[in-house]
C-alpha cells in the first residue's frame, strides 16, 4: 500500500530544485483531494504502464497493479504477464471486472528459435491483450556498448530477430510493437519497419527517449505511422559538463509536443492505445561531449550534436531545474512516484482528450 501524505516529509520550496517537487505535489493536490470526496478519479483512456512504477514503489503483482491503476483512475496497464494460461486468464477476467485494457510484454523473439515469443503471444492473448510490447535491448547505447564491431553485431542479430516478428504476429493477430529505448535511432527503426509490410508488427511509440540519441523531439514523428502502442511522456532537459540531463517530467512541464505526438497517433492507428511511462528518477545523464558516447555512431556528425545542445540551451532558459528524488526519505520518494502519475492522469483527460 502506498503511503499517506505527510507534510513533514514534504519537499519544500526553499530553492529552485526544490520548487518543482513543491508544484508537482500541488498540482495534483485537487486531484487527489476531490478523489478523497468523491472516491475514483474519472476513468482516463489512458493506461499506466509498470514502469510508472519501477524506481521506488515497485508493483510487482499483477493483479495488486492493476487495482492500483483502476483506483488512480487509469483506463487499462502495460505489464508482464506470467507465463501460465490460468494465471493470464485470471488476468483477463479481472481486467474486465475493472474495465481495463491490457497490453502484455515479451522478449524479442531468437533467430534459432522463435517458439518462446509465439508463446508469450499466445498467453497474451489469454489475457485478453490488445497488444505486446517488445524491444531489442534493455540497455541505452551510448552505456552497453563499447566497441563499434559489438554494436555492429547486435544491430545484425537484432535486425534477424526482428524479421521473425512480423509472421507470428499476422498469424496471432496480435499487434506488437518494438519501443525505440535508447537503442536504435529514429533513422535506423524507420528503416526496418519500411522493410516490413506487416498489418500487425510495429512500433511502441516512446514519446522521448530518442532525444538520448541526439534526434530532436520533432523527430519522434517519423514513426508515427507504424505505432501500434505508446508510451506517453514528457521530457525535460539541462545541460552539464559531459553533455546534458535528461528527465521525464509530469505532462505539461516538459518540452514535447504532445498535442501533436497524440493526434498524429490518432490519426495514423485510431485503435492503439496510450499508456503512461512516467518514470520518477533523478536525471539521466547524457554524456555526448565525451569520446565513448560516439563509438556507435560512425554515421552521425556534429549537425545532430550542434542542433540538440541548441535545444538544450533553449529548454534550460525556460524551464526548471530538473527534480531529483533519490535524496528524498523513502515514504516521500514513493508519494512523489504517485502523485506524478496522479498529475499525468489530470492532464491526460484535461489537455489531452487521453
Amino acid at each position: 500500500m502506498l503511503p499517506a501524505a505527510d507534510d513533514k516529509i514534504r519537499p519544500k520550496p526553499q530553492n529552485s530544485m526544490d520548487r518543482r517537487h513543491f508544484l508537482a505535489t500541488a498540482a495534483a493536490a485537487p486531484l487527489a483531494a476531490r478523489a478523497a470526496v468523491l472516491g475514483t478519479p474519472p476513468r482516463s483512456k489512458m493506461g499506466l504502464a509498470t514502469t510508472c512504477y519501477m524506481t521506488y514503489t515497485r508493483i510487482r503483482d499483477p493483479i495488486a497493479f492493476m487495482d492500483h491503476a483502476s483506483s488512480l483512475g487509469a483506463g487499462g496497464v502495460q505489464m508482464a504477464i506470467p507465463n501460465d494460461a490460468a494465471a493470464a486468464r485470471n488476468i483477463r477476467a479481472h481486467a474486465e471486472q475493472l474495465g481495463l485494457y491490457v497490453e502484455a510484454m515479451a522478449p524479442m523473439p531468437k533467430s534459432s528459435d522463435t517458439s518462446p515469443f509465439e508463446n508469450a503471444l499466445k498467453i497474451a492473448k489469454e489475457a485478453g491483450a490488445v497488444a505486446t510490447r517488445t524491444g531489442t535491448s534493455g540497455g541505452r547505447r551510448y552505456e552497453k556498448w563499447n566497441s563499434l564491431n559489438d554494436w555492429k553485431a547486435f544491430f545484425e542479430e537484432s535486425t534477424a530477430a526482428a524479421s521473425k516478428i512480423a509472421p507470428i504476429a499476422d498469424r496471432l493477430k496480435m499487434p506488437v510493437g518494438i519501443e525505440n529505448h535508447k537503442d536504435w535511432t529514429i533513422d535506423e527503426l524507420a528503416a526496418l519497419m519500411k522493410s516490413h509490410s506487416s498489418e500487425y508488427f510495429g512500433v511502441l511509440l516512446d514519446f522521448g527517449n530518442n532525444i538520448a540519441l541526439l534526434d530532436l523531439p520533432e523527430s519522434v514523428m517519423e514513426l508515427v505511422p507504424y505505432t501500434k502502442m505508446c508510451h506517453v511522456k514528457d521530457m525535460a532537459v539541462e545541460s552539464y559538463e559531459q553533455g546534458f540531463l535528461l528527465s521525464e517530467v509530469p505532462l505539461g512541464e516538459g518540452i514535447l509536443d504532445l498535442r501533436k505526438i497524440v493526434d498524429g497517433v490518432r490519426r495514423s492507428n485510431p485503435n492503439a492505445r496510450f499508456s503512461l511511462e512516467m518514470i520518477t528518477r533523478d536525471p539521466l545523464k547524457v554524456p555526448c561531449l565525451t569520446d565513448k558516447y560516439w563509438i556507435t555512431f560512425p554515421d552521425r556528425n556534429g549537425l545532430f550534436l550542434a542542433r540538440t545542445l541548441s535545444m538544450v540551451d533553449r529548454a534550460s532558459a525556460r524551464l526548471q531545474p530538473l527534480p531529483t528524488y533519490d535524496a528524498l526519505p523513502k515514504p516521500a520518494q514513493m508519494r512523489m512516484e504517485d502523485e506524478n502519475v496522479k498529475q499525468c492522469l489530470y492532464y491526460g483527460r484535461q489537455k489531452l482528450d487521453l
